[in-house]
């Protein structure tokens, strides 16, 4: 530990010049092996480390370049996919225009063809039921037509006499030879 000490007292006292020696004084002798080193190192090694830090300048700006270039790309991509979104979106809300529109549309063809449908079918009821009451009706008529029929012949099979009988088919063969006199 004296040396150490010994070295802090001394700080003041250089050895003469001219003598060769050793220089136990660690601090002065320190600060001129610093200097040395720091001055070869400066004076050999300025342009290796010049070197590398031009290297490293290059590659850092080269992957910044790269870095612009790729964000340019994706931003170009992003646009480009924004785009062709916007696009299947005005198509999609195109798609579901025309689908409510065709929707609607088939939606009122299908009720007119309907109404169509029934009002035929009311045409062919009301048909049906027509023919029906006039089939009925000729029906009732006939039958009503041979009673009457049946009974005037009754009646006239029980009125008529030979007599009459024969005054009336000489009063129809009268008429008939005067329409035939008029017609010729």
């Amino acid at each position: 530990m004296t040396n150490v000490t010994d070295s802090f007292v001394f700080l003041g006292h250089w050895p003469s010049a001219g003598s060769f020696g050793f220089n136990t004084d660690i601090l002065a002798t320190n600060l001129i092996n610093l200097s040395v080193v720091i001055g070869v190192l400066i004076f050999f090694g300025k342009g290796v480390l010049s070197d590398l830090l031009d290297n490293r300048k290059q590659r850092i700006l080269n992957t910044i370049r790269n870095s612009e270039e790729l964000r340019g790309k994706a931003i170009e991509q992003l646009e480009k996919a924004r785009a062709r979104l916007r696009k299947v979106e005005m198509e999609a809300d195109q798609f579901r225009v025309n689908g409510y529109s065709e929707i609607e549309r088939e939606k009122m063809n299908l009720i007119n063809s309907t109404y169509k449908t029934l009002e035929q079918l009311e045409n062919y009821k009301n048909e049906t039921i027509h023919f029906e009451q006039q089939r009925a009706i000729n029906q009732v008529r006939q039958r009503v037509f041979q009673q009457a029929l049946q009974g005037a012949l009754g009646t006239l099979n029980r009125c008529l006499n030979n007599e009459l009988h024969l005054r009336t088919i000489n009063a129809n063969i009268g008429m008939f030879g005067a329409m035939k006199e008029i017609t010729d």
